[in-house]
């Protein structure tokens, strides 16, 4: 017989088990606390404590990839921000001096926009500003932004010397950036030249790869007809070569036209065509074979003959008319065709129109020929054709004045006058539009042009003395090699990029940044090289900033007494900001005086301990990466950092690009305000950072459930630590089974975490420590353990046993956890272990005894959840069905057929592990109503009630319940309990 209805209780026993107790809040009301502890970690200069605690130690320096001071973080900054902040203070538990110091950009194009789009609205132009003035503005500007800056990235739980950042603009730093590029000039790397740029007429600059998007859009097209006047004979003789291009407005700055070998080409004539086309019948081109019926169909040609091949020989003696020739003067030149190595027949032609000063492609084909065509009499220097306003010049003949974009970055008119010269001239075989994909500034969103400009370079193929006669492409390939990369595939990007990028254009046509602080000799190329005129330049700019330069009109203060002012023309390009943020690790890592903290770095190439890592955004393989590879390659001859991580981006749940129009932006100031920062950096540690993250309401919900469960295990472990008495530890012989796995799997996690952090995969960090807290503590040990921790004696050597175990475990999941949940490991912390200054950010990753892992034991303890897992399946049934309320109530037969799972519950009480009041195993299969699972082969069981009376206590149903006539009403176990309560009270009660 079964009595599960406890008789009322003679005495409120609540007060009698050993609940857990803690003000360690379930609801955690991030957005409250989290502002109190950074107030605490403020107060108590926490950042210093671990700065000297630290102290000694190999160093880890994260140099911080500094990002515009131009106006509030967005959630891919917060990515970057959370994701180094959880490398260092995971770099710090492991045992590194893992000190990070932020920085910020604050010159460029970014922040003079910004100036320049206030100036607008008030119908001011910079140019009526003295120099100084609109540079002071732009550096006001940029500091109102760092400080706003500053304090959303210390909201995010960012640890790091925000006191002392690194700020591009301070004068040590502008002076440090004037040196490193006087460096290159010294070393002849340096030197001014002219090539296409990619050029902003909206900006009035030259544009980085870095500092363009590409978007779509629609350009006018043409097809255009160059008649042979030299190297032609029979039929070739009346034939024409056909380009096609998307930007008529080049063609004034045509000078050849580019084939290829690997191209087949045949011999065409119109056999049919409408008479008002420009292709006319009779006509004779010469075209790619892949191409010509599409070239034909553009034409409106209806009917067309291939006569026959033309071989690359041919092509190869053709000398050519401009298609302007004899129509508009100023084109009476010789146009070459030349073999390009970037020409093929997948659209166009077949060949290319090469403009060199409006293409990369077009400026390296011209100078590698630029001899022969010299000795062919043919003029090799390239016009400067459009200038910085957009305007064709006056080495555009005809076409003065016509605009290829206007100051608002819309189509002007010279493509129209291109196409009607053409049509006049009679070499217009086609026209039309393409839809593409063109570079846009990544500012102003308007399209870029490319324009041939006077620029400073540095050279990549230059043999530099002081790089032991190798090339900067040389070196940087070499230093690429001996990084690491993570993850791997980087390594490939930055290394194409690297090997086939052009010379490196340094300047840039603006006012606000450093400048570039070289005198040329009036009349010559040659640049000044003078360690002494450097060492007063470096010294006006640490004192004075680099406004030093524009205060001194002819340079007067640096060049006197050694050289006269009217020989040297003073240069007033700045510098490209990547030179600027490439150049940080000389004036942060390098610089003692300004960064004690990073004082002293002895990288392990160097024979020491100490890494360096630059962490940010895959689009820096272009960026900042590169940039500051080639500033150091070219100035030390290696690489700045050790390890280079990348990053994706962040997109909405999707995958598309957030933008203010589809409403679809996650602001981190909002996700902080409704849920905490932790949320935030729960999210950021467990993406896989490698690919493109994604974020949005309901992807953040999820990230608040899990962390909801992960700080209810923490709180309950609290809880019940309340009543652990440290002093009463036992040894690992005595401790129970059910311990002792807990201690192994803490072993195992324990190599698996450090492994984790130490390479930098945060994700299986939050994956290892997501299943061990939920799957092992909450679902099972938690569970099992709790009748034990709320009823047993005060003196139960297995309750005991569990607190100690809890205790083992509280500290290392807070440890493990504190680089991810920067604010809640804090809180929880504190709470166990309450001081004034203290911190979980002080303490190193505990060691883990290797006499904790057994194998054999979590091999059988495997065994005996998987039998486990089909009663407690079973009992949900059950439950369910509302045949029982608690598995309390419940008393299963289980039945198994599988030696090995038989033999492993044998010796274990089950019906505790079961959390059943009695449990009974029995040989066999089981009969074919009872429940089983498909994965667990070999088990079955039989649901059936509990008999006995139910414990006014522990609520276990027993036939023993009344053994004890002290305590009629419990098991004897509680009976015991009691008994030992009683006497501690009445001990209390008598002292």
């Amino acid at each position: 017989m079964s009595d599960q209805t406890a008789p009322a209780p003679t005495r409120d026993y609540s007060k009698t088990l050993f609940l857990p107790r803690t003000e360690f809040p379930m609801r955690a009301g991030l957005p409250v606390r989290e502002p109190l502890l950074l107030e605490r970690w403020a107060a108590t200069d926490l950042y210093r404590q671990i700065r000297v605690q630290a102290a000694g130690r190999p160093k880890f320096v994260l140099h911080d990839g500094p990002p515009y001071a131009n106006g509030n973080i967005h959630i891919g900054t917060a990515l970057n921000k959370i994701l180094k902040d959880v490398i260092v203070r995971a770099q710090g538990t492991l045992g590194y001096d893992a000190n990070y110091v932020p920085g910020w950009d604050c010159h460029g194009l970014p922040i003079e926009w910004k100036i320049e789009e206030q100036y607008r609205a008030k119908g001011r132009s910079k140019d009526d500003v003295p120099v100084i003035e609109f540079r002071q503005e732009c550096r006001t500007f940029a500091g109102h932004w760092l400080d706003v800056q500053r304090a959303e990235f210390k909201r995010l739980g960012v640890t790091g010397d925000w006191d002392h950042p690194y700020v591009t603009m301070s004068f040590p730093a502008e002076a440090a950036i004037a040196r490193e590029l006087m460096t290159f000039a010294m070393t002849g790397q340096l030197y001014r030249g002219s090539k296409p740029v990619m050029w902003s007429v909206v900006e009035k600059t030259a544009l980085a790869e870095a500092e363009v998007e590409y978007e779509d859009h629609v350009s006018d097209t043409i097809f255009a007809a160059f008649r042979p006047t030299a190297g032609a004979s029979g039929d070739l003789a009346d034939a024409r070569v056909v380009i096609w291009t998307t930007t008529p407005w080049t063609m004034p700055g045509n000078r050849a036209v580019a084939y290829s070998k690997r191209v087949a080409y045949g011999l065409y004539r119109v056999t049919a065509a409408a008479d008002e086309n420009w292709a006319k019948v009779g006509d004779s081109y010469i075209l790619a074979d892949t191409l010509a019926a599409s070239v034909f169909a553009a034409a409106r040609v209806e009917g067309f003959e291939r006569l026959r091949d033309v071989a690359a020989v041919d092509l190869a003696g053709l000398t050519l008319a401009h298609p302007l020739a004899g129509h508009v003067p100023g084109y009476d030149f010789a146009v070459p065709l030349l073999d390009g190595e970037h020409v093929t027949d997948e659209a166009g032609t077949g060949f290319v129109h090469t403009a060199p000063g409006h293409g990369r492609e077009d400026f390296e084909v011209w100078t590698a020929n630029g001899r022969a065509l010299a000795a062919r009499g043919i003029e090799t220097r390239i016009p400067y054709t459009v200038d910085a306003d957009g305007a064709l010049t006056e080495e555009a003949p005809g076409f003065t004045g016509k605009l290829v974009l206007n100051h608002k970055g819309e189509k002007g008119d010279a493509n129209k006058a291109v196409v009607a010269a053409l049509i006049e001239a009679g070499t217009l075989v086609a026209r039309g539009t393409l839809k593409h994909s063109y570079p846009h500034s990544w500012r102003s969103k308007k399209p870029v042009i490319f324009r041939n400009t006077p620029q400073w370079f540095i050279g990549m193929d230059k043999p530099v003395e002081t790089l032991d006669g190798r090339t900067l492409r040389d070196v940087a390939l070499r230093s690429i090699e001996e990084t690491q990369w993570v993850p791997p595939q980087g390594k490939n990007r930055i290394n194409g990029m690297v090997g086939n990028r052009p010379d490196w254009v340094v300047s840039r046509q603006r006012a606000w940044g450093v400048p570039i602080t070289v005198f040329v000799k009036r009349g010559t190329h040659e640049v000044l090289r003078d360690e002494a005129v450097n060492a007063r330049i470096a010294a006006a700019f640490q004192a004075e900033g680099a406004d030093a330069w524009f205060t001194d009109a002819d340079g007067a203060r640096f060049l006197a007494p050694d050289y006269d002012p009217a020989e040297y023309e003073k240069v007033t390009d700045v510098l490209d900001v990547w030179f600027d943020s490439g150049s940080t690790h000389a004036f942060v890592l390098d610089d003692p005086e300004q960064f004690p903290g990073l004082s002293g770095v002895k990288r392990r190439r160097d024979g020491g301990s100490d890494t360096v890592m630059y962490l940010e955004g895959s689009d820096q393989h272009r960026g900042w990466f590169q940039s500051s590879l080639l500033e150091s390659a070219g100035t030390r001859g290696r690489a700045p950092y050790d390890i280079v991580l990348t990053h994706g981006f962040v997109l909405d749940p999707k995958g598309l690009k957030m933008s203010k129009s589809k409403g679809n932006v996650v602001a981190p100031q909002n996700v902080i305000k409704d849920s905490g920062a932790d949320i935030l950096r729960l999210w950021v540690a467990a993406s896989d950072y490698a690919d493109d993250l994604r974020i949005g309401p309901e992807i953040i919900k999820t990230f608040a459930e899990t962390y909801r469960k992960l700080r209810n295990s923490i709180r309950w472990m609290l809880g019940s630590l309340a009543h652990f008495e440290p002093g009463t530890e036992i040894a690992q012989a005595d401790l129970p089974e059910l311990e002792r796995l807990i201690r192994h799997r803490l072993a195992e996690l324990d190599g698996e975490i450090r492994e984790a952090y130490a390479s930098f995969d945060t994700k299986r960090v939050v994956a290892l420590l997501n299943g061990f807290m939920t799957g092992d503590l909450s679902a099972f040990y938690f569970d099992v353990r709790k009748d034990v921790l709320y009823c047993d004696p005060a003196s139960s050597p297995v309750r005991r046993a569990a607190l100690q175990i809890i205790d083992e475990t509280f500290r290392r999941i807070t440890i493990w956890l504190a680089p991810v949940l920067a604010f809640t490991a804090e809180e929880a912390w504190l709470d166990r272990y309450p001081s004034e200054t203290g911190s979980v950010h002080l303490q190193t990753l505990p060691e883990t005894p290797a006499s904790w892992r057994d194998e054999a034991l979590a091999a059988r303890w495997q065994k005996i959840r998987r039998v486990r897992r089909v009663v407690t399946g079973a009992l949900e049934i059950e439950r369910t069905a509302k045949r029982i309320g608690a598995s309390l109530e419940a008393a299963p037969t289980v039945f198994i057929a599988d030696d090995e799972l038989r033999a492993a519950v044998e010796g274990v009480d089950f019906a505790d592990i079961c959390i059943t009041s009695a449990i009974r195993i029995v040989d066999g299969e089981g009969p074919a109503e009872a429940f089983r699972l498909e994965d667990v082969r070999g088990v079955a069981v039989v649901s059936a009630l509990a008999e006995g009376r139910k414990c006014a206590r522990s609520w276990r149903v027993t036939p023993e319940v009344g053994s004890d006539p002290d305590y009629p009403d419990v098991t004897p176990r509680d009976a015991r309990a009691l008994r030992e309560w009683d006497a501690a009270q009445g001990a209390a009660d008598a002292a």
